[in-house]
């Protein structure tokens, strides 16, 4: 006897299942990762159709062994100003990404969600005054480093993997630098061959973004410039490569979007 099962979960991706029907890989606070068959989505007119990745959805479900089949969908919130740059697109692929390198199948996950929702909608707001696209890659680098934190790979942004000593930035110190050493953390001091070094506002800042909410200036602009961000983005991608062995292609993608933006300029 197949049970019948209620959840509400972000649709991370959609594909083609067989002739007529569609798989449909969704996050929920319930069951982590769920790979679900979607009957006959794929027919015109069907009344399971619309769905689209990063969708909020309530989904009824049936099945207790194998692919398990959606019989209700109901749109929760639809994330759908995502897709209208390229840089918030690439930022919510990314959070899809490295989702689904961390989290397995059938693995409850009571705050991922939460989190997930959080910076997709900050993402989608974006669009709604004047887009900026620093704060998306803002968004993207801070979300990144949330879900590793939530995932058991914080950054080591406390102590010094060297020394032990406090990581505490010496504001105003500018010749003072600390390194990323991927393997094992961040080391005081300029280390030879180190992949990154931080200046004592860069690694402020990063510290900055383990807190809930992005670091603004008093005059609602994003604090730090885009160099200093896309040097975090690094730091993140590094961290990523080194403990998860995946690569977030959708993070190289943005880095090359930034890259020929500021060509574009030129």
């Amino acid at each position: 006897m197949n049970s019948t099962q209620r959840i509400k979960g972000i649709s991370l991706k959609v594909g083609p299942l067989g002739e007529n029907d569609r798989l449909l890989t969704v996050l929920s606070e319930e069951s982590g990762i769920s790979k679900l068959a979607i009957p006959g989505a794929r027919k015109p007119k069907s009344r399971l159709g619309a769905t689209s990745p990063f969708t909020y959805l309530d989904l009824h479900i049936v099945g207790r062994k194998s692919l398990k089949k959606v019989t209700q969908i109901k749109i929760l919130k639809s994330y759908g100003n995502l897709g209208k740059h390229i840089e918030t697109l690439s930022a919510a692929q990314a959070i899809s990404e490295l989702i689904m390198i961390l989290v397995g199948n059938d693995d409850p996950q009571k705050e991922l969600l939460k989190i997930v929702l959080v910076h997709l909608t900050r993402l989608d707001n974006l669009d709604k005054n004047e887009f900026n696209s620093l704060h998306s890659l803002a968004i993207s680098v801070q979300s990144c480093i949330h879900l590793l934190a939530l995932g058991g790979y914080c950054l080591p942004l406390q102590k010094c993997c060297r020394s032990g000593l406090d990581l505490i930035p010496p504001i105003g110190k500018w010749s003072w630098r600390c390194s990323l050493i991927p393997e094992e953390g961040f080391a005081i001091g300029s280390i030879p061959n180190s992949d990154v070094e931080l200046n004592p506002s860069e690694l402020a800042l990063l510290q900055r973004l383990l807190k809930e909410d992005l670091p603004f200036h008093s005059n609602g602009s994003i604090l730090g410039p885009k160099n200093v961000w896309l040097k975090l983005l690094k730091v993140v991608e590094l961290w990523i490569a080194t403990h998860l062995q995946k690569r977030i292609s959708s993070l190289e993608m943005m880095r090359e979007v930034y890259a020929s933006n500021d060509l574009i300029k030129e």
